[in-house]
């Protein structure tokens, strides 16, 4: 066996040796979502840990003991075409009416709308978050070279869990014949589109993705590819219809989020009334600019260029090295992304006291409502706890994870220091392989197999660059902090100045 067929032989090995040990905590790790998670759900944690309180909504003998009226014993029934029509119990509605509060318990969450849909993304994102950990922790300590990342897979699927229940979500606002949820989701639709378009022309002196080097990367690479395989093209796909299905998307993902970010706009502004202590208030606060300060780190003559070139009289010294501050802005996201999750309580409890908020309103009011529209009023608040849970976290989950995708598809590092290799690692990716282009000459069709495999996959990474991907996921999770403080700072005038409070 000659020597390079030797050094190809021990790539292989190592190669599938690397992806066997990641195969291995992929499977323990599903079986812990089969058989342990269940048992111990972090999503049913969080809503029954017993820090959550919701209202009972009062019985009908309730109602009539707060209204002063007795059971009459005399039927007063209208009859109408030869049936008999009970004729509806009214109260008046300034009656001195307090709701009754309860911890959320196991049992309860059995009657909520989505439960099992929260339960399973917030299950799931906990589930690929380790994997993504011990892998990370792995390829850390092994520095195995040119080896695919599994739980790349494992946060794919929880974007594409995240977005699927938004979709779902959003389609009910259609559904729905009454009310204006659906005007309110195409008209953001529309204004997201128009803002994506705005960016996309917006040069990288300013907002700093790496979209057109990826681009430009992506369109050489490709028709070098095509070039070996005989054929002539002048690219994949112009840079006009690039943008034009980014801006669609765009629009899509703004439109999901729109509910997200007006919820969450109420919900602030019920939990800083909750709140007594100065630092609890400072953390919602922070809390609810958490995307704009995410918005920001791209906006380079704010973030990049002060920090790399501080005005420090007639010298610039710059302050950290761009790797380093690569990194910091990865470590902000995911602190505040942590700070969302640890305040998800808070906001929950927020929204759970709109029942008693909602009597309270009623209070103020004249007339009299029938039994059967107070009870309404005020289960409907616990009965869609999950709908809430879910628009509260599933964009966390969204930024989460492309943040984390974005550190691990676009050569980023986790140090503060990292060594100055991020560079190296991105130029060498996009050159050919010696490997792929030269394949081993071994015996048996296994063999051959794998080595027609890693032939594949060498050739999409020389197409599919990390600078593609620090463009793309860059710009994916910009806009998805964008679009939820857009809404959200539109759901919060709306919310202090256009509604009663």
């Amino acid at each position: 066996m000659s020597l390079e067929e030797s050094e190809a032989e021990q790539l292989e090995q190592q190669r599938w040796g690397v992806i066997g040990v990641q195969l291995v905590i992929t499977m323990v790790m599903a079986t812990v979502i089969q058989k342990i998670i269940p048992q111990y759900s972090f999503a049913r944690w969080l809503l029954c840990s017993g820090s959550l309180q919701w209202y009972r909504h009062p019985t009908e003998e309730d109602l009539r003991l707060f209204a002063g009226k007795q059971r009459s014993k005399s039927k007063k029934d209208r009859k109408y075409n030869g049936h008999i029509e009970n004729k509806p119990l009214t109260i008046p509605k300034d009656i001195d009416l307090h709701l009754e509060t309860k911890s959320v318990t196991e049992r309860d969450t059995i009657a909520l709308h989505y439960f099992p849909e929260y339960q399973w993304l917030v299950d799931f994102t906990v589930a690929a978050t380790v994997v993504y950990v011990l892998t990370e922790a792995y390829c850390s300590i092994m520095k195995p070279s040119q080896e695919m990342n599994i739980s790349v897979v494992w946060c794919l699927l929880v974007l594409a869990f995240a977005v699927k229940i938004l979709f779902s979500l959003t389609t009910h606002y259609f559904i729905v014949k009454d009310g204006g949820e659906r005007s309110v989701c195409v008209t953001f639709g529309f204004f997201f589109f128009v803002k994506a378009m705005a960016i996309l022309i917006v040069t990288e002196s300013y907002l700093e993705f790496g979209l057109e080097s990826g681009f430009s990367n992506f369109s050489e690479s490709a028709m070098q590819f095509l070039e070996k395989q005989g054929l002539e093209s002048q690219g994949p796909v112009s840079k006009l219809t690039f943008k034009l299905f980014l801006a669609v998307l765009c629009s899509l993902i703004g439109a999901f989020l729109t509910f997200s970010g007006l919820r969450l706009a109420q919900m602030h502004l019920d939990a800083l009334n909750l709140a007594t202590e100065k630092i609890t208030q400072t953390l919602l606060h922070i809390n609810f600019l958490s995307p704009l300060l995410m918005v920001l780190l791209w906006v380079k003559p704010i973030t990049k260029d002060y920090i790399m070139n501080p005005p420090l009289g007639k010298e610039s010294i710059p302050l950290m090295s761009e790797d380093t501050f690569d990194t910091m802005w990865l470590w902000i996201i995911i602190l505040l992304c942590a700070l969302r999750l640890v305040l998800m309580r808070s906001h929950l409890q927020a929204y759970l006291n709109l029942a008693q908020k909602c009597v309270d309103q009623m209070k103020k009011e004249a007339g009299r409502i029938s039994t059967n529209d107070l009870q309404k009023m005020v289960a409907q608040v616990f009965y869609y706890l999950c709908v809430i849970a879910l628009q509260y976290i599933a964009p966390l989950v969204m930024v989460l994870h492309s943040t984390l995708l974005l550190k691990t598809l676009g050569n980023y590092s986790w140090g503060i220091y990292p060594e100055s290799n991020s560079d190296t690692a991105v130029e060498n990716n996009l050159l050919p392989s010696s490997v792929s282009s030269e394949s081993p000459s071994v015996d048996g069709k296994t063999k051959i197999t794998v080595v027609q495999i890693a032939v594949a996959l060498e050739s999409l990474k020389n197409i599919f660059t990390p600078l593609l991907f620090r463009g793309l996921l860059s710009f994916l999770t910009w806009w998805i902090a964008a679009c939820l403080f857009s809404t959200s700072l539109f759901g919060l005038f709306y919310y202090q100045y256009l509604t009663v409070a």
